[in-house]
């Protein structure tokens, strides 16, 4: 399996990674890879960027060494009704939005608390991809979400940083192991990420391959085996937007 697209990467304006923008970019090209995401932390993630960062990053070239680049952001999901920590005029302007529940960024609750944080952010049609499922630090009913990603054809992450991390790596493999079966079940679209925090690795997926692998995950559920197929999925989810309903975003989302 030919990957050609990492959409999960950081620079140094995150704060707690370790390379610039052109050292990925060049690091990406030398792997293969054709189109990167540079999707530094929201806001309230310490360390961040302020949001004129995100204001400005209509100077970045499209493309460097070869590789499209898609500039965006891994907004954080705030509390249990899913909000994010980016303002909306900022969502509309990125051209890729990630999401996802990180500790020092979301007050924790139950399981149903988490799952419906969880689904309800993947309710918003400004949201592209959710991020790193797998994580053990929130409980969360992983079937439900993934059934949801499978309904609302919102791929979900196979996280290669989860997976690839020392602490907490045999928790955070149980939980990747069980989500990708349930992937795996109801055909989720699936994206694989490296979650990159310095540049050599970038395009790094060895560990969730590996999963993809064990889990029966198919070839033709990842997108990011085509770097056509990310931007056309990305061109369909903006059309989405035309339909969006703010309310909608408060009703729980019911999986049979």
């Amino acid at each position: 399996m030919e990957l050609l697209v990492d959409l999960h990467t950081h620079t140094i304006a995150s704060g707690h990674a370790y390379s610039t923008v052109t050292e990925n970019a060049l690091a990406a090209s030398r792997r293969g890879i054709k189109l990167l995401g540079m999707t530094d932390h929201g806001p309230k993630m310490p360390g961040a960027p302020h949001l004129f960062h995100f204001d400005n990053l209509s100077i970045l070239p499209d493309e460097l060494f070869g590789v499209k680049i898609l500039p965006g952001v891994e907004a954080n999901i705030t509390n249990y009704e899913g909000d994010l920590d980016m303002p909306m005029r900022y969502l509309e302007q990125l051209k890729l939005i990630l999401a996802g529940l990180h500790p020092i960024c979301y007050p924790g609750g139950t399981c149903e608390q988490n799952t419906q944080a969880y689904l309800k952010a993947m309710l918003n049609p400004y949201i592209d991809i959710m991020v790193h499922p797998g994580r053990p630090d929130f409980e969360m009913d992983l079937e439900k979400i993934a059934h949801a990603s499978a309904l609302l054809n919102v791929p979900m992450e196979v996280n290669n940083s989860s997976l690839a991390t020392i602490s907490g790596k045999d928790r955070a493999r149980n939980n990747c192991n069980s989500i990708a079966r349930y992937m795996s079940k109801y055909k989720s679209p699936v994206i694989l990420g490296s979650d990159a925090h310095f540049w050599d690795r970038v395009g790094e997926f060895n560990e969730a391959l590996e999963l993809v692998r064990e889990t029966g995950i198919s070839e033709q559920q990842i997108l990011n085996t085509s770097p056509e197929r990310v931007l056309d999925y990305l061109v369909e989810r903006r059309k989405r937007r035309t339909e969006f309903n703010p309310i909608s975003l408060k009703y729980r989302l019911s999986i049979a």
